[in-house]
């Protein structure tokens, strides 16, 4: 109850068990020919407003590597953040499942792009056949430093990134938790401002197997099928990782777990200001503790990780949709006492 290292740590919420229940009993079909997969389609589109292909994988990695290739050839490349989770934790999938392409790694602070240092990283390429092409540019939602694109700003990068035949590609790991944040309908920071492929996370907010990608772009998803299933992303029992994802979104659980996180989150902030080093937009905070400092939280029972990322005084903390309130009032008191 009181670790905070990740939200992959999350339960699994009672809704997607009892949604796999259901479909453990024989179906006559598999893959995706079964009666949930069917409905993946149509849920998604339902729930963002708009014609959607979506095809349930196994882990966030295979959403991004996936929808990436898509779009991206072997001597392509993807502006994206230099803390990018595509960059820093996903061992090059992007690489491997383009068959080559390359990230492009672009610095900025609290961890969000903005269209004046992609123009300055731009500026530094000659552009010529020398070089890795850009093909597309990826962004996190919520970022890795735990803060939120607003819809205007998710729509000048997607702007910038059309103005050169860019791809728009966005890592939604935290996705719920940037809606829940905003108070916003899912397609405003999505397909109205401009995304084209969208890695929609339901593990760490609740799911237990099950990830979705997905395509606002019909020609994009084209490939999807057959490279998922050379990818060995396919199951065949497919029904159940769909039946993970309706069961998220179809009575809202995915925004009901994300505004809990978020709400701990909040919590933890307002009681610790002067520690924060970004803001606290979404379930993750980092915060400014001394070696000495993190050594009695951890020796009082709390787990957290350093982020030596952030200097060599940072600490990540992350607040689960099942995070125990008696262990978030716990370690506010314990920071409160350094």
């Amino acid at each position: 109850a009181m670790d905070f290292h990740s939200d992959n740590a999350a339960g699994v919420h009672p809704a997607v068990l009892e949604a796999v229940a259901r479909a453990a009993g024989p179906h006559p079909r598999g893959y995706d020919a079964d009666d949930w997969s069917a409905r993946l389609d149509g849920a998604f589109s339902d729930l963002f407003g708009t014609p959607v292909r979506a095809f349930a994988v196994p882990s966030g990695t295979a959403a991004n590597a996936l929808g990436l290739a898509a779009c991206v050839p072997p001597f392509g490349g993807v502006w994206c953040h230099n803390e990018a989770h595509i960059e820093v934790d996903e061992a090059g999938a992007v690489g491997f499942y383009t068959g080559g392409g390359s990230l492009m790694l672009v610095p900025a602070p609290h961890g969000k792009l903005t269209t004046a240092v992609l123009d300055e990283a731009a500026a530094r390429r000659r552009g010529d056949v020398h070089q890795v092409q850009p093909a597309a540019l990826s962004l996190t939602q919520a970022t890795e430093a735990g803060t939120v694109y607003a819809p205007a700003e998710v729509a000048a990068l997607a702007g910038w990134a059309k103005a050169r035949g860019l791809t728009v590609h966005m890592d939604g790991a935290r996705f719920a938790n940037a809606v829940a944040r905003l108070g916003c309908h899912p397609g405003d920071i999505s397909w109205k401002a401009g995304v084209d492929i969208l890695s929609f996370g339901c593990i760490k907010n609740g799911g237990m197997s099950a990830e979705a990608l997905l395509l606002f772009r019909p020609e994009l998803a084209e490939t999807i099928p057959v490279r998922r299933k050379r990818a060995g992303l396919m199951p065949s029992k497919g029904r159940f990782a769909a039946a993970q994802l309706l069961a998220m979104i179809e009575d809202g659980v995915w925004l009901e777990n994300a505004r809990a996180a978020n709400a701990g989150a909040a919590a933890i902030a307002a009681a610790v200001p002067d520690r924060l080093l970004w803001p606290a937009e979404a379930n993750e905070l980092f915060l400014r503790l001394t070696a000495e400092e993190r050594e009695t939280l951890r020796a009082a029972g709390f787990g957290f990780y350093d982020w030596e990322l952030a200097g060599p005084d940072a600490a990540r903390f992350v607040v689960r949709w099942d995070q125990d309130m008696d262990a978030i009032r716990a370690l506010v008191a314990a920071i409160a006492r350094l």
